[in-house]
């Protein structure tokens, strides 16, 4: 990790040496998607809305496939201030900011508009803004979409389906909780491996959202798709606090509104990736099962209450997205 940090060091260090003009601030934005994603695309609508805004003041330069490190390394060039910007998902960011912990709930939001209002309400800008006493200041939020599980051989059509099944998992506790409470087996596994492993049945299968399914080409070694959307973990757009208090309030304005008409245009992007997505799936052959959620949702409710338990003092916000 440390010969990463350094690489990206060197690389901004050029770059600033290379400044020409001291009336443009450039911002340095890591992330890790390809540039196909539909959330890259919606980070080109933030780069062109802040340089519009901006008058060309304020100009965004993005490094993304990973090329200044892993999601946890980009954090970390945040927190010291060599990078301005980072995309990141809310489960990595909870390792540094509990709160974000709580959007990682299995069946959390009761459909999509929900999870829209919570994110960009109350509930959602006081998370966003949490993460400032780490250096973490949130932007905005884009669709990371909903996970569901698919499989090779087996299809999942109730809960105890999953009875005995090996399923991969991110090394995320509450995932692993999840998986657990509806009777299968978690197998933490690098995504890299993940292809083979169901190929040759180390695992029976994994859970994620259709662009990446689609993307991965699990589809190719999955039969049956079930979506049971049960988690709908966001990404997260972030500037690192010593960058943000540099800048004028007019330009933290600029950025702030650059951000939120991003993340509208990257809902866009991401549905019609989420119908492409499908479409590929169906064609070739994978078959899609629409679960009734309730059944899940009731199998897992003792991740919750575990969370709560642990986490009393996240309760009451809990509560608030509940009831929203």
């Amino acid at each position: 990790m440390m010969n990463r940090i350094l690489y990206a060091f060197l690389i901004l260090f050029v770059m600033q040496s290379c400044k020409k003009d001291d009336d443009i601030k450039m911002m340095y934005l890591a992330h890790t998607l390809p540039q196909t994603h539909p959330v890259h695309k919606g980070i080109l609508e933030f780069q062109k809305a802040l340089n519009e805004k901006s008058g060309g003041k304020i100009q965004i330069k993005i490094f993304p496939d990973g090329q200044l490190g892993s999601e946890r390394e980009a954090l970390e060039l945040l927190q010291i201030g060599s990078v301005a910007v980072t995309k990141v998902s809310a489960a990595t960011l909870s390792n540094f900011v509990p709160e974000y912990h709580i959007l990682g709930i299995p069946y959390l939001f009761k459909d999509k508009q929900h999870q829209y209002d919570v994110l960009e309400g109350e509930v959602g800008k006081s998370i966003l803004e949490k993460g400032s006493k780490f250096w973490l200041r949130g932007l905005c939020y884009y669709d990371a979409g909903s996970r569901s599980f698919y499989t090779s051989n087996k299809a999942i059509r109730k809960p105890e389906d999953l009875k005995g099944l090996k399923i991969r998992v991110m090394n995320n506790q509450m995932a692993i909780n999840m998986v657990e409470a509806l009777g299968g087996s978690p197998t933490p596994m690098a995504y890299g491996e993940l292809y083979t492993a169901i190929q040759q049945g180390v695992v029976d299968g994994a859970e994620n959202n259709p662009p990446s399914f689609v993307s991965s080409n699990h589809y190719e070694v999955s039969k049956y798709y079930t979506l049971d959307q049960h988690s709908s973990v966001p990404d997260v757009l972030l500037i690192g606090t010593k960058f943000w208090e540099k800048l004028t309030a007019e330009e933290k304005q600029w950025v702030q509104e650059a951000a939120d008409e991003s993340s509208q245009a990257e809902k866009v992007f991401w549905q019609n990736s989420v119908e492409e997505s499908m479409e590929t799936a169906r064609k070739a052959g994978v078959e899609i099962i629409i679960p009734d959620k309730f059944l899940f949702q009731e199998q897992s409710k003792s991740v919750l209450e575990a969370f709560v338990k642990e986490h009393p003092e996240m309760s009451e916000m809990i509560n608030k997205i509940k009831n929203q």
